[in-house]
């Protein structure tokens, strides 16, 4: 608890280009929760690593991703918005903590068996550890909540874990974390595939739908939607291209999937995927316009950057001094 309030930590990592899906299911999400938590939300750039970056291109995005928050809503003096890897404690954190991860646990990590089979060429320490760094950064802000999808419960659940056998040794010093499930918008679909989410790393850029494209650009990709033989718009399981389709609609206009149907009765496919392309062109458009607005103003950034890693920094120093006092290590002489 910070101020009485709940904590609650979340990130993305600066790679790739942030999607429809990723506004939706997370960021939307986290501007509705800022009044009811002490929120934490991390540009994760020390997780980038784990597949190899160029350096310019990894910093730029990086930054682009942390003015991306500011631009969809976040309000930096209301939540601490931060690159990872300008706080220390989330390394030396990581270090403590895989000392008390067991391999086992993380052989059974299915993102690992994921990426691993995606880069053969650089199977890594990092990549295999990766959900030990997720846990310190939980951990490190005794985080009571965390937004996560179904695909990161996995990575939540070894956190708790690993909180659970620290506190069972040393005491109660991690607040074991829940997770906070998402509503509106939390499943958005590929594109091209829609038995698989919309992904920023998808190699078919039609399947997703990325925060800067234009509106020319996201109509053509709607239009070009998977959708099936059926031509009704019908919000079922037997038609996932559609139902994918009007998630979306109803996510970006705030209507149902009945009120969908009933507006588009009778209406074929190309008509109703032109109105969905608009209704999202609609959406982007001012944090878009935001985003570029706050690019010109780079001494605004620089000092968003500045202090908010500071505010990371001393909540983070105030847990990791405590882990460091519990597991031997010598105090810090100032």
């Amino acid at each position: 608890m910070i101020d009485g309030k709940k904590v609650l930590f979340s990130g993305m990592q600066s790679t790739g280009n942030l999607t429809l899906g990723n506004y939706l299911g997370a960021l939307k999400n986290w501007v509705a929760l800022s009044d009811e938590y002490e929120c934490f939300y991390s540009v994760v750039d020390m997780h980038s690593i784990t597949v190899r970056q160029e350096p310019a291109g990894l910093r730029k995005r990086a930054r682009n991703l942390l003015t991306l928050y500011i631009a969809a809503g976040l309000d930096p003096d209301k939540n601490c918005i931060y690159y990872q890897s300008h706080v220390s404690g989330h390394a030396e954190l990581a270090w403590i903590l895989n000392c008390f991860t067991y391999t086992g646990e993380l052989n059974r990590m299915t993102q690992f068996k994921d990426k691993a089979a995606k880069h053969a060429d650089n199977i890594n320490a990092g990549l295999y550890t990766y959900p030990v760094l997720m846990a310190a950064d939980i951990l490190l802000y005794q985080a009571d909540v965390v937004p996560v999808g179904k695909d990161q419960l996995q990575h939540l659940e070894i956190t708790r874990d690993i909180a659970q056998r620290f506190n069972a040794i040393y005491g109660d010093v991690f607040t074991i974390p829940e997770p906070y499930m998402g509503k509106a918008g939390a499943n958005i679909r590929s594109l091209q595939n829609p038995e698989k989410k919309m992904s920023k790393s998808d190699e078919n850029a039609n399947a997703s739908i990325y925060l800067m494209d234009d509106p020319d650009t996201v109509i053509r990709k709607f239009k070009r939607a998977v959708t099936d033989l059926d031509a009704s718009v019908r919000y079922r399981e037997e038609q996932p291209g559609i139902k994918n389709l009007i998630e979306i609609y109803c996510a970006c206009t705030g209507k149902t999937p009945a009120e969908t149907e009933k507006e588009f009765d009778g209406k074929g496919y190309s008509e109703f995927k032109l109105a969905v392309g608009e209704a999202v062109a609609g959406v982007l458009k001012p944090i878009q316009d935001r985003f570029y607005e706050l690019s010109k103003d780079k001494a605004y950034i620089d000092g968003i950057i500045k202090k908010n890693a500071e505010k990371a920094d001393y909540y983070a120093m105030k847990t990791l001094r405590k882990v460091q006092k519990k597991v031997g290590f010598p105090e810090r002489v100032r």
